[in-house]
């Protein structure tokens, strides 16, 4: 099992980016997804931030980036992305994605306990 993050860079505050996750050697409808993050270079834990059902018929977002980011899912290609916009220096962060198995259509992970699959992160950075 694969998943892996993509489009992670240096933006200023209030720019834009798209996150991707691109999974593979699992059953890609049979898991909800989530995103969370983890600030570089500290011992916080990684916090959910996003998450999406296996049908996108439930999402849901940490306070701290509703109305800003985005999730969505593309179950043809094995793909889930976040949109990010209105950026902030406190979204600086490492990106990681993660599977969970969900025997229920609405059930998304928002929190690591249950996660099954880890990707590696990628990298946001939120500078002027």
């Amino acid at each position: 099992v694969q998943l892996v993050e993509s489009g992670g860079g240096s933006v200023q505050p209030g720019g834009s980016l798209r996150l991707s996750c691109q999974v593979s050697g699992l059953t890609f409808n049979k898991y909800a997804i989530g995103w969370f993050r983890q600030a570089p270079g500290t011992d916080r834990d990684r916090d959910g931030i996003a998450c999406i059902g296996r049908y996108e018929l439930n999402t849901n977002y940490a306070d701290s980036v509703n109305g800003r980011f985005t999730i969505s899912r593309d179950n043809a290609l094995n793909t889930v992305y976040l949109q990010m916009d209105n950026l902030k220096p406190d979204d600086t962060a490492v990106y990681y994605c993660a599977a969970e198995a969900a025997v229920g259509y609405e059930y998304c992970p928002r929190t690591k306990s249950g996660v099954d699959y880890w990707g590696k992160g990628t990298l946001v950075t939120v500078s002027s």
